[in-house]
């Protein structure tokens, strides 16, 4: 193999706003590279989750790795299931990666899987916290994610999606009470 895909999603569980996936590309000899970060993004703070973010935006502008990010809207969610919107940004992120499939080791975290074209693919139970090239996609994925959901609570503002990002609080909860679903809330997980 001469290249590595990580792939993370963040956002499965969340009451509003979109699944959001990153799948982070490089060569094979850049993974020893990465080793020093061993890694779960749902534990970081997010100072040190932006801040890696940044480095890794750094790394791709000197050529070291590449890396797409896609989120999946909550009207996709609703139509299709969860499932489906994943499977759709893993499908797009790789897709716009454009690297032979081939000579593609993709490494998936969870339960996800990659399209079966990719022949050379392992999911690891835990791989975003164990194996530094998903823990990274996975700072990206929740970095991207957080900023898309701060944003809209602009536009939103009285759901508070700048403080819990979509999840289900009990601010959350009480603003659902008070307000109503706002148009990015999922219904069907309402």
């Amino acid at each position: 193999m001469e290249w590595v895909i990580g792939i993370d999603e963040v956002g499965r569980g969340p009451l509003a706003g979109p699944v959001t996936v990153c799948a982070l590309f490089t060569p094979v000899s850049m993974c020893s590279r990465l080793e020093g970060f061993n890694l779960d993004s749902k534990r970081l703070l997010p100072t040190v989750r932006q801040r890696i973010s940044k480095h890794l935006h750094w790394m791709r502008r000197e050529g070291l790795v590449n890396f797409k990010i896609t989120s999946v809207s909550p009207f996709i969610i609703d139509r299709k299931g969860i499932v489906y919107a994943i499977n759709l940004a893993i499908r797009d992120c790789l897709k716009a990666l454009s690297h032979p499939a081939a000579k593609c080791q993709v490494l998936l975290d969870g339960g996800l899987r990659a399209p079966a074209k990719y022949k050379n693919q392992k999911t690891i139970v835990r791989g975003d916290a164990t194996v530094p090239i998903i823990g990274l996609a996975s700072v990206l994925a929740k970095v991207h994610r957080d900023r898309l959901m701060t944003n809209l609570s602009v536009r939103h503002p009285s759901w508070g999606f700048d403080r819990h990002k979509g999840y289900g609080t009990r601010a959350h909860y009480a603003a659902l009470r008070k307000h109503g679903p706002s148009p990015i809330h999922r219904l069907t997980y309402l």
